[in-house]
């Protein structure tokens, strides 16, 4: 005879309102606000909670005064019903794509940089071939895109990663060295790479030290003993390109982020030679374990051909 708590009553338990009702709790991280989102009373939202946790015989959740965090087992719960809700959304994808690719959504979250004109530029010629299909882009910093694809939040990463991250599945990865960036008339235009000790001196704007391309700028300064004084600080990006088209002086960059002002020959770029300023990379990530549907798949695919910089022979023939 079987227990309250042999495998086969729980895994029918573990379905329905009581997981819903869960993952709000871990995604909004209070009752309150679960039950606002769900729109129920937060007593709902308790009471489904505390019966997973009376099936599963563990607390789910840490309660803390300014919240509830989900306990290991919350966590593992957690990460079942994503993988739950992603297949869930595959499957209707793939039986959609059976009429070739006619409706379907891809969810991308990304660094900030490239939301403002590489991946707007990439998803407009994808949506010319395929008209049917709809596009959400996100942007978090580099790593709170990776925190979004593993929680399901959005289907693929396009981010800066310095190191590896568990349950990510980096589809295509690509060095993204650092590049000062300039107006066409700058002293130091004519460059193809420039030293930290050539770019001292000049006016210089720099993004917050939160951004990773300002990372390594400052440790290689630091390593150098170099300051630099910036006239602006901004975590804007579009802000910065602006001061340089301006004839303020010198930013900092990556490729990707200014590859279509640097195509229209409105700004220069020059790779930073110093060591340490090619220590990050650009990665496209989905979650580890996941099929993609075919719409996700096939726009990943697309994005991936896109990604790689042109050949130094390339840039340097369009400063000609």
């Amino acid at each position: 005879m079987q227990t309250r708590r042999d495998s086969p009553l729980i895994s029918r338990g573990l379905q329905g309102a009581a997981l819903r009702y869960f993952l709000a709790v871990v995604r909004t991280g209070s009752l309150s606000d679960a039950a606002v989102q769900l729109n129920v009373t937060p007593s709902a939202v308790s009471r489904q909670v505390a019966t997973l946790e009376e099936l599963l015989d563990v607390p789910l959740f840490e309660r803390r005064p300014r919240g509830m965090v989900p306990s290991a087992a919350g966590e593992l719960l957690a990460a079942h019903v994503r993988r739950g809700e992603l297949e869930a959304d595959r499957v209707v994808s793939d039986i959609q794509g059976l009429r070739g690719l006619r409706r379907g959504r891809v969810r991308i979250g990304s660094s900030a940089g490239f939301a403002l004109e590489f991946l707007p530029r990439v998803i407009a010629e994808f949506h010319g071939r395929y008209p049917g299909l709809q596009f959400n882009l996100q942007t978090a910093s580099p790593a709170a895109v990776g925190t979004l694809v593993v929680h399901g939040e959005v289907d693929l990463g396009l981010t800066y990663s310095r190191s590896a991250e568990q349950d990510l599945h980096v589809l295509h990865r690509q060095n993204a060295p650092v590049m000062a960036i300039m107006r066409p008339d700058h002293p130091l235009a004519h460059h193809a790479t420039v030293t930290l000790a050539q770019m001292h001196g000049y006016p210089i704007a720099l993004p917050g030290p939160e951004n990773t391309v300002r990372q390594l700028f400052d440790i290689g300064c630091s390593e150098r003993s170099l300051v630099f004084q910036p006239v602006l600080s901004s975590n804007q990006f579009e802000t910065l390109t602006n001061f340089v088209l301006h004839g303020g002086g010198l930013s900092i960059s990556g490729e990707l982020t200014v590859r279509g002002r640097l195509e229209r020959g409105e700004l220069r770029a020059a790779q930073i030679r110093d060591p340490g300023m090619r220590s990050r990379s650009v990665e496209l990530q989905t979650l580890a374990g996941r099929t993609l549907p075919e719409s996700v798949a096939t726009f990943a695919e697309f994005l991936r051909e896109r990604l790689p910089p042109a050949t130094a022979s390339d840039h340097l023939a369009r400063r000609t």
